[in-house]
């Protein structure tokens, strides 16, 4: 444990001599915390809606007006044509069209029913797709009012009602940045740590002083473990202050426990630390060793379901998403922090993170190369 002491010391005076990377160790995932959340939001509001208003009568309008009230639209100025409401989805001032046909209160009461056009612009998908269906819900209870409205109050009187009360789960206020703040503080301490971990030993063959450690007595485990302790430190107030920030600026509380949170980053530092000082062992220059990690992270951050849900994605992706580390500090943060989850609850998330670990870090050791 002495050595172990005296590379410990080493390490952090290398850290600390430079202030610059310790503000960007600290600074720059706070300032990330602060931002992403509010930037990465899947929430459609306000989409751009033109609708060609054919008929003027009363019952148009009254549907124009319900879609007008609703958040999730925004009314463009109205269309004389159905080519000038196309022209203005291709100028992007409009995502959707809606055309109401001529004669459309009087079909409506005369034979009781009538067809409207919908088209949306596909290009993004996810908001074609949620814009068409919220159009239909609104055109769905237009029609229920109508249709309350022609049949006499006693027919009321004797029709089945079926009353549907829900509620939501974990996130009743269904806001986005209390599912997106644990990923997210999540993959920032993976990034930080991953790459000051896959560029130090580089730097020690940059510098010349690799060869200074390799004459010395220090066996390849203390090499290791003396180059993962600092940034397992770090990574752990990294993530307690992205904690507190996230309490002080989005007022998050973890149901469950912050030691079990806590426990997990312990268990999955190591693993994440492992395989960077792994890719580290197999680089000659900082360069390769981040371009390295870039292509590793890139694949972290897209596999991870941080940002898509892992249950759509083919089962290839699905395998992906299982050998991904990321993907399971995020599921415990999220489970924790927003379900209370327990010990029970993500012991297998433990398991597998644990043998993460032990696999990078065993095979960081193994191909170290160090002449005596």
């Amino acid at each position: 444990m002495r050595i172990v002491y005296f590379l410990l010391e080493k390490e952090f005076k290398q850290i600390f001599r430079n202030p610059s990377i310790l503000a960007i160790i600290i600074g720059m995932p706070l300032i990330q915390l602060l931002v992403l959340p509010l930037a990465a939001n899947y929430e459609v509001k306000h989409i751009g809606i033109a609708v060609v208003d054919n008929d003027h009568s009363t019952y148009s309008r009254r549907l124009i007006s319900k879609i007008g009230a609703s958040p999730y639209f925004s009314l463009q100025d109205a269309p004389l044509s159905f080519l000038s409401a196309a022209e203005a989805v291709a100028q992007n001032r409009a995502d959707l069209i809606l055309e109401i046909p001529a004669g459309f209160e009087r079909n409506l009461i005369r034979e009781n029913g009538q067809q409207l056009f919908i088209a949306a612009n596909a290009i993004n998908g996810i908001k074609a797709g949620l814009g068409t269906a919220c159009l239909n819900r609104i055109i769905e209870q237009y029609n229920e009012d109508v249709r309350a409205q022609m049949v006499p109050g006693a027919a009321l009187g004797g029709m089945v009602q079926l009353d549907i009360a829900y509620s939501d789960w974990y996130n009743p206020l269904q806001l986005y940045h209390l599912f997106m703040v644990p990923g997210i503080l999540a993959f920032l301490v993976t990034m930080i740590t991953g790459f000051l971990s896959a560029m130090n030993i580089v730097k020690e063959k940059e510098d010349g002083t690799i060869e200074q450690i390799n004459v010395t007595p220090i066996k390849k485990h203390h090499f290791i473990l003396g180059k993962l302790l600092p940034f397992w430190m770090i990574g752990n107030v990294v993530f307690a202050l992205g904690l507190l920030v996230s309490f002080l600026v989005y007022g998050i509380v973890p149901l469950g426990s912050i030691l079990l949170l806590f426990v997990f980053l312990w268990v999955y530092l190591l693993a994440i630390l492992g395989f960077g000082l792994l890719v580290s062992t197999y680089c000659d220059t900082q360069q390769q060793a981040m371009l390295i990690m870039f292509f590793f992270m890139l694949v972290f951050i897209l596999m991870s379901g941080l940002l898509t849900a892992i249950d759509g994605m083919p089962l290839w992706a699905k395998v992906v998403a299982f050998l991904n580390p990321v993907t399971h500090i995020i599921e415990v943060a999220r489970a924790v922090v927003l379900k209370g989850s327990g010990w029970r609850d993500v012991w297998a998330q433990f398991l597998i993170v644990g043998v993460f670990g032990i696999v990078f870090n065993v095979w960081a050791i193994w191909n170290y190369r160090k002449v005596s």
